[in-house]
């Protein structure tokens, strides 16, 4: 494997880490949906995804993260 494969590979992971952590603390009642660490790991998480999806060809999946990461954008622009 290639230094970007495994670039890409560890961006799929470290997006899985960001969005389950932000999930989790969501659930736990230690983030909400509306705070700005809840949406910025949600949104570089799906960035991550995007990232690796695209490079596997899961377009499906890579069009869901796009939507995710737009829709995680959104509210951090709404915020300010």
């Amino acid at each position: 494997m290639d230094f970007v494969a495994i670039a890409i590979e560890v961006l799929g992971w470290m997006g899985s880490v960001l969005i389950v952590t932000a999930y989790y603390f969501n659930i736990r009642g230690k983030w909400l949906s509306t705070s700005p660490v809840y949406i910025w790991f949600n949104m570089v998480g799906g960035l991550f995804f995007v990232v690796n999806t695209w490079y596997h060809h899961a377009f499906p999946s890579a069009v869901v993260n796009i939507i995710w990461v737009l829709i995680a954008f959104t509210a951090i622009v709404k915020k300010r």
